[in-house]
């Protein structure tokens, strides 16, 4: 059998990016959900095999689209548009944000309850960069949308939850601007 038959192809993809699907998806639902989420997607991409792209980054940013299709199935039938936001919720205090900064060192409650008041749409976009790491040509394909409206959506998405976090100045949306903190949030920059 060569590597070319739909089941060979299929055994490789599965074996290089379940670990990545898996974990795009218990980012968004709660981990008792997570792995009929991700068995529905390579279910979902088996059916579609013959559409798998050949270049590694771009079978991976499929599987995250056939993910991320499968989880809005999922939150249509059982309302759970906010399981991201609950569970970056690490204290219930409630203090008022002063800076990205500040509130990523003292209270990520601030953050979960600004990140609950984003739509949707704003969360994914957002999330894609910070949680996933893709470039703004992989988030563009989970979204079914080219790498040019990502890069437009982006700092929209980063300005709503800098207002939702009462910064009166959100962070520039350029290279040279200074960097958010060291962490999932500095990759919401749109310099790839």
């Amino acid at each position: 059998m060569g590597v070319n038959t739909d089941e060979e192809r299929f055994r490789n993809v599965y074996a290089a990016h379940v670990g990545e699907v898996l974990s795009f998806v218990r980012r968004r639902v709660p981990d008792a959900d997570a792995e009929d989420v991700v068995a529905e997607a390579f279910l979902v991409a088996w059916r579609r095999i013959d559409t798998l792209p050949k270049a590694e980054w771009a079978a991976r940013a499929w599987l995250f689209g056939i993910a991320r299709g499968c989880l809005l199935n999922q939150r249509r039938g059982n309302s759970r548009r906010d399981a991201l936001a609950v569970r970056l919720a690490a204290s219930g205090g409630r203090g008022e944000a002063r800076s990205v900064e500040d509130l990523l060192l003292t209270d990520q409650a601030d953050l979960a309850e600004a990140w609950a008041r984003l739509s949707a749409g704003e969360q994914e976009v957002l999330a894609l960069r910070a949680l996933d790491d893709l470039s703004s040509t992989e988030a563009g394909r989970v979204l079914g949308i080219t790498g040019a409206a990502y890069r437009v959506r982006l700092p929209r998405a980063r300005r709503a939850l800098a207002a939702q976090l009462g910064r009166a100045d959100p962070p520039a949306d350029t290279p040279s601007a200074a960097p958010t903190p060291t962490s999932a949030l500095t990759r919401l920059e749109i310099t790839r």
